[in-house]
């Protein structure tokens, strides 16, 4: 073999080698790129608790008085309403006190476990837009707050808003019983029935206090 042979051989055998070392670095390094901007694909991760917040402390029975819902406008006074002769829940008389939330007074205590519940108009005939003229635009995670006798005031975020037929009312799920303090918040809904002068649908707010 001459002398120029062996050089074209060695010079072969080096660029074979530098072929390899760009192979395996090109499958370990990969390429070089800026740092990604933070989308909200490559945001940074959240830490998440281990374990759930704590529940809110229960609470001694105290009526609501106020209820304030800023998402919507609402600041009442809350009155106590029972029940009418044929077991329906009672609503605001027209009066003073028409236009003003009440509360169930069959119902949980605001801060104490299952659903305290809080009703009111939607509208009147003479007045229009009542207290809870707007309650069917509450969105999930909205926040509101209800002010107790005892000055308390509790924190509740929704979970859900529902609208059912007056004549296929949910009252398990509404009145029932749950672990937790809840609030429900009741209006008139639908369409309206000019027959019965009255709407046909209730519109059911589900809340959940968290503080």
């Amino acid at each position: 073999m001459t002398v120029r042979s062996r050089i074209v051989i060695a010079l072969l055998a080096v660029v074979g080698m530098v072929g390899v070392v760009l192979v395996v670095l090109g499958l370990t390094a990969g390429p070089r790129s800026a740092a990604p901007v933070a989308t909200a694909e490559t945001r940074a991760p959240v830490t998440v608790s281990a374990t759930p917040p704590p529940a809110p402390v229960r609470l001694p029975a105290s009526p609501p008085t106020r209820i304030a819902i800023p998402a919507i406008g609402v600041d009442s006074v809350v009155n106590p309403s029972g029940l009418n002769p044929d077991g329906t829940l009672q609503v605001p008389a027209p009066g003073p006190r028409y236009d003003q939330a009440a509360w169930y007074t069959g119902s949980a205590s605001p801060g104490q476990d299952g659903p305290s519940v809080i009703l009111g108009h939607i509208d009147s005939a003479k007045n229009g837009p009542s207290v809870f003229y707007r309650l069917a635009q509450l969105r999930p995670l909205d926040e509101f707050t209800v002010t107790r006798a005892d000055g308390v005031v509790l924190v509740f975020r929704v979970n859900s808003v529902q609208q059912y037929p007056k004549d296929a009312f949910p009252s398990q799920e509404v009145y029932g019983p749950t672990p937790r303090p809840e609030m429900r918040l009741i209006t008139c809904g639908g369409a309206f029935d000019d027959s019965t002068r009255s709407y046909r649908d209730n519109t059911v707010v589900y809340a959940s206090r968290i503080a």
